[in-house]
C-alpha cells in the first residue's frame, strides 16, 4: 500500500470516528432539550393555529427555513398559510396568526413583523429561547426552547455551533405540532398528498 493510500485510510478512519462521536452528541442534545419543551406552551400555540383564519410564518436564516417547512405541513392539512416576504403574501389582518421564530427573540425583522401584526389586530405566536425578549412580549403564545442562543459561544447548554440546537429542536417541535394536528384531523395521508405541490 502506498504512503498516500495509508494516509487516506487513516483520515477516513478518523472521520468515521468523529462522525460516530458527533452523531451521539447531536442526538443527545436534541433529545435533552426536546424533552424540556413545555407541552402546555405548545398546546397554547396549537390553539392559536386552530383559531386563526390564516397563518403567516416568519423567521430569519435557518429558523426561517424551518418555519417554511412547517408552513408546508400546515398547508398539507388544508390551512391557508403564507410566508412573510414572499411576493404573494397578502396583508395580515385581525383574525390571522403570525407564527414567528427567533432564538434570541430580538431579530429586528422578526420583531418588527410581530409588532406590525399585533398592531393590525392579528395574533402572534412565537418560538424562542428567550422568554424576556421583545418577540415574547408581543406574542399571545410563546414556546420556549431552552437551547443556547447563536451568540452564546462556549455555552454549557450545547457544544454545537451557533444556534444549531435551537433550530434542530424547533424543527422537531414543529413536526410534533403537525402530527398532533393531523391526529385531530384524521384525514388519510393520500388526502393530504393531493395538496402537495405538483409543479416541482
Amino acid at each position: 500500500m502506498s504512503v498516500i493510500a495509508e494516509a487516506d485510510s487513516a483520515a477516513l478512519a478518523d472521520t468515521s470516528r468523529a462522525f460516530s462521536r458527533n452523531r451521539v452528541l447531536v442526538q443527545d442534545e436534541i433529545s435533552e432539550v426536546f424533552q424540556r419543551v413545555d407541552p402546555a406552551q405548545v398546546a397554547a400555540l396549537v390553539t392559536e393555529v386552530r383559531l386563526a383564519d390564516r397563518i403567516f410564518v416568519t423567521g430569519a436564516g435557518r429558523s426561517g427555513l424551518v418555519l417554511k417547512m412547517a408552513a408546508m405541513r400546515l398547508m398539507h392539512l388544508g390551512l391557508t398559510v403564507h410566508v412573510v416576504g414572499e411576493a404573494t403574501a397578502p396583508a395580515i389582518r385581525a383574525g390571522d396568526l403570525l407564527l414567528a421564530a427567533s432564538g434570541s427573540g430580538t431579530t429586528a425583522g422578526v420583531v418588527k413583523a410581530a409588532e406590525t401584526a399585533a398592531g393590525q389586530g392579528a395574533r402572534v405566536a412565537a418560538y424562542t429561547t428567550n422568554s424576556g425578549s421583545p418577540l415574547a412580549a408581543v406574542a399571545a403564545a410563546v414556546v420556549l426552547i431552552p437551547a443556547a442562543q447563536k451568540t452564546d459561544h462556549g455555552s454549557a447548554l450545547s457544544r454545537q455551533y451557533s444556534g444549531s440546537l435551537f433550530e434542530q429542536v424547533l424543527f422537531a417541535t414543529t413536526e410534533a405540532v403537525f402530527q398532533s394536528l393531523w391526529d385531530e384531523d384524521a384525514a388519510a395521508a393520500e388526502e393530504l398528498w393531493q395538496r402537495h405541490a405538483n409543479l416541482e
